[in-house]
């Protein structure tokens, strides 16, 4: 089995290979320029060489064969379908695709509480989209199982939560735990929306690309705000004092940079209207900053520096148990998900080995990444560095744990643009999407996220030339050492 500490997948050859080495695996290996734009725009000879990907963007080969066995069960020639986890999940799907098509979508029993719902073939691209946005995606594992015939296997996940909220200083009555991170932010956008109907939320900073999407496609809509600074800033503080919105999101830092705004001042303003306020710490995790004592409810995904290993799914929500509202997201959480964890078990048992050392991780993530950090910022060929050492640290020290760091993310761009995707090309890191793994990752975020869309992306001050690096557990010299040797031809 590859060691991605020692063994990086980065070049040519390793294109499409599971990173890390596990059907379970979270990332994959894009290791050049060219392979990004190519998995962007389908191309064949990329998307043939791809045994694994981002489980909300790829369905891997186990689940393919699953989707194949159900066609034949439930599909005429003129229709598709998709797997959800449960009943509930599948009749929103279900809701999803009516409320875009008049065609008419049906949800069918499949296998180990699985539903299938299918759709007239034409609509099959919007029930990807659901699957994409809300993170409610089939465990690959409760796939294994189903196709291998065995039989459930594990009981209440009261121990598992317990370790969580111990290690994220939570009641267990405060902690729900979700499918992924993606569905912990639409769980928590759902319960607000469902409180004020007719409201818009509103979005502070520029965050991860679905933080967004979701906002924009269930429910009344989003007012975006990317920069939360200046006269902007201070119109939306205006507009949440008087209770314009159904709810405040943001993340801190945000994604991919690194950019941290005054908590503290929007606080107070959601404060004085009694508007929710809800705050994503994927990015830097629970170790580095301290988000609950000022927002209502934080958001993290699982999958990342909690985790560590890139081989399973998760997310979470945690509630202010001080916050006014408590009690009204505490019985929508509960309803939704009554054992508190919707999480499959064989992912729960993997992901509580997982979080086994994730505290001297961070902490040796935390020095790596400055390290990595205070080189890229010192060298004369890279233009700008962003990282909360150096963006926004009077607000990040603001939220700043008595023993944390400035995480494991950053990104940067370099002086002469058409140079990126040679420096791409050769740094000798592992190259795929995700963050949070104990190996290193590069990705060249804003094509990966944002293709689509890139020059809306840059009017937001997203580069299309954006590096992002996910800094792991490696000796930093060598990580400094590869990028000296890929910069050397910037």
């Amino acid at each position: 089995m590859r060691d991605f500490l020692t063994d990086p997948a980065w070049q040519a050859e390793d294109i499409g290979i599971p990173i890390p080495d596990s059907p379970h695996a979270c990332s994959v290996c894009l290791p050049t320029y060219d392979s990004v734009i190519g998995y962007e725009e389908g191309r064949d000879k990329v998307i043939r060489a791809m045994k694994a990907g981002y489980p909300r963007f790829f369905l891997n080969p186990a689940l393919q064969a699953l989707l194949t066995k159900a066609r034949k069960d439930f599909c005429a020639e003129d229709e598709d379908l998709l797997l959800f986890p449960n009943k509930e999940v599948a009749q929103r799907a279900q809701r999803f695709i009516e409320r875009r098509h008049t065609g008419a979508a049906r949800v069918q029993e499949f296998d180990d509480g699985i539903r299938a719902v299918v759709v007239p073939k034409e609509f099959h691209a919007t029930l990807l989209q659901y699957w994409r946005f809300t993170g409610e995606v089939v465990s690959s594992r409760q796939v294994e199982a189903v196709l291998e015939h065995r039989a459930p296997q594990y009981g209440s996940p009261h121990e598992f939560l317990k370790k969580l909220a111990k290690e994220f200083s939570v009641g267990v009555s405060d902690l729900y735990v979700y499918e992924s991170g993606m569905t912990a932010i639409y769980t928590i956008y759902r319960a607000m929306v469902s409180r004020e109907p007719g409201k818009k939320t509103l979005q502070v900073g520029f965050p991860y690309t679905d933080a967004l999407k979701i906002q924009e496609h269930f429910g009344p809509g989003v007012v975006f705000l990317p920069d939360a600074t200046g006269e902007s800033f201070q119109e939306a503080l205006q507009r949440t004092r008087q209770g314009e919105f159904a709810a405040v999101f943001c993340e801190i830092p945000s994604n991919p940079l690194l950019k941290t705004l005054p908590l503290k001042e929007l606080s107070l303003a959601c404060q004085q209207s009694k508007t929710p306020l809800i705050a994503d710490e994927t990015v830097s995790s629970h170790y580095n900053v301290s988000l609950l004592p000022h927002v209502d409810a934080v958001t993290t995904s699982l999958t990342k520096w909690i985790s560590g290993k890139g081989d399973v799914m998760a997310g979470s929500v945690r509630l202010n148990s001080d916050s006014t509202f408590a009690e009204e997201m505490r019985a929508f959480l509960t309803e939704d998900s009554p054992e508190h964890c919707r999480l499959y078990g064989a992912d729960r048992v993997v992901l509580e080995a997982n979080m086994e050392g994730f505290t001297s991780r961070m902490k040796a993530v935390n020095q790596n990444a400055e390290s990595v950090a205070d080189f890229l910022s010192s060298h004369p060929a890279v233009e700008q560095v962003w990282y909360p050492k150096f963006t926004d640290r009077e607000y990040y020290d603001d939220v700043l744990t008595a023993h944390g760091g400035y995480g494991g993310l950053l990104s940067f761009t370099i002086k002469n643009p058409k140079k990126t995707g040679k420096v791409f090309d050769l740094l000798a890191w592992n190259k795929g999407p995700s963050l949070g793994t104990d190996f290193s990752l590069a990705s060249l975020y804003t094509l990966l996220a944002h293709y689509d869309e890139i020059d809306w992306a840059e009017g937001c001050g997203v580069s299309r030339h954006l590096i992002r690096l996910s800094v792991g557990l490696e000796d930093p010299a060598l990580l400094c050492s590869s990028l000296q040797e890929a910069l050397d031809y910037a």
